[in-house]
């Protein structure tokens, strides 16, 4: 089925037209997955967003499945197995999206370091345990000093005592956000991006029963109904509660900030993501990561009161990161003229949750006789002296002190709230990205469950643990294979190998459908025939409105493809304007909006 701007209006027109089951206000991964598991289970089930799918938070993380290793530092042994548990349930049913990229550790001996190497030993083989990694290509391993300079011979030597080396998985974030938005349309949904809640509406008993929105394309105003509506909107939830008159709610969410950068892999060469303590002795770490010919690292984490909608980039951001970044790659010397592209998003932090942040978070200090007490179980289960219970039961009974910091921004809680106004409006908010498919999950069920109380409608859920995306028709256990036979139908169709595996890594089993255009369309001005391929299939499947959208959430074109960037953008403005009948004056504007986001990409005014 079509999922394009022609989608959209007919979207538009039948939430206007009918009472929904389900309005869900926010189209980033958690809206994303609540709407896939309702529109799955039969509901009538409306999507909004003010944005672009993904444009405010969701396409803007560190791009990784993270499995959370360094809470084992503060032996927070629940957060990760959920973690990596609902990690190998996201790679199940997106299996194109997320990939397995093992992940290198170094160890350096100095104040606040976050793990020894007898530590790190130890905490891999737990998480390894925890995330029932047996394949041999993943499973933990030691490095020794020589070891890993012989890797990186660009990391700091000084210090160095060698590293570890676990599984975790590389991610596309705004590729699984459409992902899931497809198969919910697929499923029925009725899903429209850049239509705006302004009003939440109630009934004649007080009830919330939908939304005064306004299409923020045309400045139309109309009213949506809904039997429930639930707020998904990440770090926007308190603005939305705000629409609520008939609440008066107190504000929830502390958002930071984290800002990653790129630059050439020439210039920063990683063979493979690493993990390092920043060495500032502030409990943190940072990402270095490879990607497309490319390098990015980050993050930071940092409280945040600005525009919502265009958080950016600061002097101190890049100034914290390079400094970081240029100490543990001595030889390196990256400047500001070195970043190709960045990027600043905003985490959907829960200010009253204690816990610990994934980047730096402190779930409280253990006394060294707890500290001791776990190093020595684990050792003995690792030998087969004790049992699991009795590592759970000493893990179950550790003296720390849990509270949250207010000084720190990273140690606010990761985790997610579902919450039920007075008047019926629902709010998710907080959580991790690689929790989405099990926070929608809840909340789809207490959707469920007020349907039949309340209105008396039955659905029966979907078991979302095995229900793929779109895209995701492929096997889970052999990802590799099937994606190299789907390339294959593209090379006989007359693709390069490059170009075929490019399309079938980017679409999954949805490759197919890119192939089939091959039959009507050719090779666009300016463009290679996979780049028309890609960009039409976003046109007519993936509801891409605008040149930036394409360019960052449907591709990684401005992100980690720059220096191809500007021998593109004109022939695909051309294209998009061909297709949408655009003016002169549209394309125009078109084009600005496009330089002026390249442009904060680029950090041109820091610059």
């Amino acid at each position: 089925m079509a999922f394009s701007h022609q989608t959209r209006k007919q979207a538009i027109q039948q939430m206007k037209a009918e009472q929904l089951d389900l309005l869900i206000i926010g189209g980033g991964i958690t809206g994303a997955g609540v709407a896939l598991q309702a529109s799955a289970a039969g509901m009538k089930t409306g999507l909004i967003d003010m944005q672009d799918f993904a444009e405010g938070t969701s396409s803007r993380s560190t791009k990784l499945v993270h499995g959370g290793l360094r809470y084992l530092k503060t032996f927070d042994v629940e957060v990760v197995a959920d973690t990596v548990q609902e990690r190998a349930v996201v790679q199940g049913v997106a299996p194109h999206i997320p990939k397995p990229q093992p992940m290198l550790l170094p160890i350096y001996d100095e104040p606040g370091a976050t793990f020894n190497m007898f530590s790190v030993k130890v905490a891999m083989d737990l998480y390894d345990r925890l995330a029932n990694v047996t394949d041999p290509r993943y499973t933990n391993y030691l490095l020794q000093k020589e070891e890993v300079l012989e890797r990186e011979p660009q990391l700091q030597k000084e210090n160095l005592l060698g590293g570890g080396v676990y599984l975790d998985y590389k991610n596309n974030d705004a590729r699984l956000v459409i992902e899931n938005i497809k198969r919910a349309a697929q499923d029925g949904a009725q899903i429209a991006s850049h239509v705006k809640a302004e009003t939440i509406l109630h009934n004649d008993q007080g009830k919330v029963n939908g939304v005064r929105a306004k299409d923020l394309l045309t400045g139309e105003t109309f009213d949506i109904q809904a039997r429930l509506v639930i707020n998904t909107s990440g770090p926007w939830s308190d603005f939305v509660r705000d629409l609520d008159k008939r609440e008066d709610t107190p504000e929830q969410m502390r958002p930071t900030k984290g800002v990653h950068l790129v630059v050439d892999a020439k210039k920063l060469s990683v063979p493979q993501p690493t993990y390092f303590d920043t060495g500032d002795q502030d409990g943190r770490m940072i990402f270095v990561i490879p990607r497309e010919n490319k390098t990015y690292f980050g993050t930071t984490d940092t409280d945040y009161h600005g525009d919502y909608d265009h958080p950016t980039v600061t002097k101190e951001d890049v100034d914290y990161l390079l400094e970081i970044v240029n100490r543990r790659y001595p030889g390196v010397g990256l400047t500001i003229q070195d970043i190709e592209a960045s990027w600043a998003g905003l985490r959907p932090l829960i200010a009253s949750n204690g816990g610990s942040d994934y980047n730096g978070g402190n779930n409280g200090s253990l006394s060294d006789q707890s500290f001791e007490k776990v190093i020595d179980v684990v050792s003995k289960y690792q030998r087969k002296e004790a049992s699991r219970w009795d590592v759970e039961d000493v893990l179950s009974n550790l003296e720390s002190t849990l509270s949250e910091n207010e000084s720190n921004p990273s140690a606010v809680s990761r985790g997610s709230s579902l919450e039920t106004a007075k008047d019926g409006l629902i709010t998710l908010a907080g959580g991790k990205l690689t929790d989405y498919r099990k926070m929608a999950e809840g909340a789809v069920k207490l959707v469920r469950d007020r349907l039949a109380d309340e209105f008396d409608q039955t659905y029966t859920l979907i078991d979302s643990k095995r229900y793929p995306v779109s895209g995701g028709e492929i096997d889970p256990a052999n990802v590799e294979e099937e994606l190299d036979k789907i390339a294959q139908i593209g090379i006989e169709k007359g693709l390069s190998k490059n170009d075929a595996t490019y399309l079938a890594d980017l679409y999954g089993s949805n490759t197919q459908k890119v192939y089939a255009l091959m039959d009507e369309l050719e090779a666009a001005p300016g463009l290679s025939l996979k780049e028309t391929l890609s960009l039409h299939y976003a046109l007519e499947e993936e509801m891409t409105l605008r040149p930036i959208d394409f360019f960052w959430r449907r591709t990684n074109h401005l992100l980690f493809m720059r220096d191809a960037l500007d021998d593109i953008k004109q022939p695909v403005i051309d294209e998009m304007a061909r297709y949408y009948q655009w003016s002169d004056e549209e394309k125009k504007h078109q084009m600005k909006e496009l330089e002026a986001a390249i442009a904060q990409s680029d950090l041109a005014d820091l610059k």
